[in-house]
């Protein structure tokens, strides 16, 4: 009787034989370190503007409260742009990332990853008092998101955690990024993910507008 030999081939959907957990920890620490130096950045920085009394000057003239508040995004916005750029280049130079998307669409997330950040952060600045006030909001607003953002899968968390995670920009980020950096998705398939993260700037955007109400003693 004769023995037939079979054989078996091995097809990578995402990714290759070369892939690693390091490949799938990327995307997510991508846009977890982005969001979390423009949200520390932009947190600190209008508190210093406070501190110091620029602010205080700045609501007391004519000027509108949302005119200041779209002053500081232009301003930080410009650096988080800087600061998103270097990041995702040195992902891609340096670690030598295999991005199956766009790199566009991989920058364009981080942009808006960024911009919560900003947001966020300059509303977070409006409850704290120092620099070390601000400090401790990171383990609170900040830190949790991490585990939110695919390192541990939310699907095997408890219901009243994965309600907490839905709520958190960094869920939406790193799975969009994660779709892109390894499924390949398009814009079109991140799109819901990108609004739910532009709704998040657009909420935390007019918080920081009823925010300033408090400061303007005019």
């Amino acid at each position: 009787m004769a023995t037939t030999l079979s054989s078996v081939t091995v097809d990578y959907l995402y990714g290759s034989k070369h892939s690693t957990f390091f490949d799938t920890l990327v995307p997510i620490m991508m846009g977890f370190v982005i969001f979390f130096f423009v949200f520390l950045i932009s947190g600190i920085s209008l508190l210093h503007e406070r501190t110091t009394g620029t602010l205080a000057r700045l609501l007391a003239t004519p000027i509108r409260r949302h005119e200041i508040v779209n002053g500081y995004l232009i301003g930080y916005g410009i650096v988080a742009i800087v600061q998103t750029a270097v990041v995702v280049g040195y992902t891609i130079v340096v670690f030598k990332t295999q991005i199956l998307g766009n790199v566009w669409n991989v920058l364009l997330l981080n942009l808006i990853i960024a911009g919560t950040a900003l947001t966020l952060g300059l509303l977070v600045s409006a409850f704290a008092a120092t620099e070390f006030q601000m400090m401790q909001f990171i383990p609170i607003v900040v830190i949790p998101q991490i585990f939110f953002s695919g390192i541990i899968p939310v699907a095997s968390m408890p219901g009243w955690l994965r309600t907490i995670a839905h709520v958190t920009p960094l869920y939406w980020g790193s799975r969009a990024m994660s779709d892109v950096v390894e499924k390949g998705a398009n814009l079109a398939q991140i799109a819901p993910n990108l609004g739910v993260l532009l709704t998040f700037i657009l909420v935390f955007l007019g918080l920081n507008i009823l925010a300033m109400r408090k400061y303007r003693r005019i």
